[in-house]
């Protein structure tokens, strides 16, 4: 791909109908793909190493040509499932605590966690310049290697989350009956499971997308902050301090004091999230774009070990192995 048959800066974003539009679908058209199950769109592409939504796969490609990032943006990253609906309302939360001191007027009684920042992926040719000072967000689904440059080398912020392989795997495979709705056919368990074995599916394989953060994570620790859900969930008040710290709003001894970290965990906690009115609609989330998701789609269980209620002790071990042989030299253990 060479550099002139791109838009190289946000003065250059096409519209829609630019010839950079159809350059896009010409790249995409000569990676290798496979038929996808999963929904939202009939092929996977494999894009740097990763399977790839067509559709969203036209977003990232724009965003790592087209998106400038800011040294003062925060970016939430993770793997779909992995926890982020809850990671965006935490970081929202912590972050605006002073800007809605009264807790009735946050965004987050009205709004699902996924609307209130920007979700670069399927925002092709779109406006993605203009940030808000008080609400610095943006978040992805992009792989460590394949993040716009701007985000590496503006040294910004990012915070990813990562989750135990078996439950990302069942938390996605209900996802996917959302994403395909009723018009078409059922991704069986079974072929779900194989699919996610051989990472056949949106932004796998999994233990690679984790690997790239995570070593990321070790070489800037200042700059990128990377959380398991499980220990999120397991200790949720120390999490909220240190994501505070990381993000360069720590909360004050007087907040403390006053019950202001309490106070954001009460606030995010799935119980709250998923019993809101907004979050039981139907309507779709205005983040993601032409998926159109349901806002109660992002709210299932939220549970730590819920596999245990759909995978055979056979489908955990055969995870559990390709697990410990992916992440066997990094330090890492899910």
């Amino acid at each position: 791909m060479e550099s002139s048959s791109i838009p190289s800066r946000e003065s250059d974003v096409p519209d829609s109908a630019s010839p950079y539009h159809a350059k896009y679908k010409e790249i995409i058209s000569s990676l290798p793909r496979i038929e996808n199950g999963w929904g939202v769109s009939q092929y996977l592409h494999q894009y740097q190493g990763f399977w790839i939504n067509t559709n969203l796969l036209e977003g990232i490609i724009y965003a790592q040509h087209c998106l400038k990032a800011q040294p003062t943006d925060i970016f939430i990253c993770s793997h779909p499932k992995a926890g982020t609906t809850w990671l965006k309302a935490l970081s929202f939360a912590i972050l605006t605590r002073k800007l809605y001191s009264n807790a009735s007027t946050n965004p987050l009684f009205s709004e699902v966690p996924h609307d209130v920042m920007p979700f670069i992926d399927v925002l092709a040719f779109t406006d993605i310049i203009t940030r808000d000072p008080k609400l610095p967000f943006l978040s992805t689904h992009i792989p460590y290697p394949s993040l716009p440059k701007s985000i590496v080398e503006c040294k910004c912020k990012i915070i990813y989350i990562c989750r135990d392989p078996k439950d990302l795997f069942t938390s996605f495979w209900h996802f996917s009956e959302k994403l395909r709705g009723t018009s078409t056919k059922t991704l069986p368990l079974e072929e779900a499971y194989r699919d996610f074995c051989e990472a056949h599916y949106p932004y796998g394989p999994y233990w690679d997308h984790v690997l790239g953060y995570w070593k990321a994570s070790l070489q800037f620790p200042e700059r990128i902050l990377f959380i398991k859900y499980e220990d999120l969930q397991n200790d949720t008040f120390s999490y909220v301090k240190r994501m505070a710290e990381f993000m360069g709003c720590p909360f004050s001894i007087e907040e403390e004091s006053q019950g202001f970290v309490q106070k954001v965990v009460d606030l995010c906690s799935f119980e709250k999230l998923s019993n809101l009115e907004v979050n039981k609609s139907k309507n779709p989330s205005s983040s993601t774009g032409f998926l159109k998701i349901e806002k109660n789609a992002f709210f299932r269980k939220g549970k730590v070990g819920d596999w245990e209620n759909y995978l055979t002790a056979e489908m955990a071990a055969e995870i559990d192995q390709i697990t410990e042989q992916k992440f066997s030299s990094s330090g890492l253990f899910l």
